[in-house]
């Protein structure tokens, strides 16, 4: 870890906040924050919590990047994927940041369809990740991890290697869902995390017998 590492990430958690208490001091008592489906609002909270819960939780995000390493029993391996493991820290605060932005907009007035710009967000968010993921090397906390990967590095190698491409199909499905028919966006949906938890655990356990045959 050094400044040059950190500093996107450190700037994000900046922006985060100085924009929470500028909406803070512009919010109504209640705000929305949450939408469903469609994007309808279906939910109101404080504005202190409508301003402050993500930036909250992105200083505990940002937190748990800096201690899991040291916690993992495989912490060995984290040098050897030190660059992915940077971008998926930047990936997700950045997208916690959009997300923060997008609805302080919304309940200060401004025009935005949050029914279409976070699925949007979190879409580019997950494929930008899915670009790494063959990069990540076995360890505890990031990636897919099964029973079968995490007893095998080549099963882990494997997996992440196919991962990538469902990550990838799940990103570009949440990119696209908002623009489809309210169904058809929902079943596009919910293959998309069939795909990369389902479809994963039964890749990992199938190269896990294979591998097991082998010897």
């Amino acid at each position: 870890m050094s400044l040059k590492t950190e500093i996107a990430s450190l700037l994000t958690l900046a922006v985060g906040w100085t924009t929470a208490w500028y909406f803070y001091i512009k919010f109504e008592p209640q705000v929305a924050t949450h939408w469903n489906f469609v994007g309808e609002v279906d939910g109101y909270s404080s504005s202190e919590v409508g301003a402050f819960l993500i930036p909250i939780i992105m200083v505990l995000m940002y937190v748990m990047f800096l201690v899991l390493p040291a916690a993992d029993p495989k912490k060995n391996h984290y040098a050897a994927f030190a660059k992915p493991y940077v971008i998926f820290k930047t990936t997700i605060l950045g997208l916690l940041l959009l997300i923060h932005l997008a609805m302080g907009a919304y309940n200060v007035g401004y025009p935005i369809e949050i029914g279409k710009t976070v699925p949007m967000v979190i879409g580019i968010a997950v494929v930008i990740m899915s670009g790494w993921m063959g990069k990540l090397k076995q360890n505890w906390f990031m990636g897919i991890r099964t029973p079968w990967t995490l007893s095998s590095e080549r099963v882990w190698d494997k997996t992440h290697r196919m991962g990538r491409w469902a990550f990838l199909v799940f990103g570009v499905l949440v990119l696209t869902a908002p623009f489809l028919p309210e169904k058809l966006g929902m079943v596009s949906f919910a293959f998309g995390v069939l795909l990369v938890t389902v479809g994963s655990m039964v890749y990992s356990y199938l190269v896990y017998r294979q591998e097991e045959k082998s010897k």
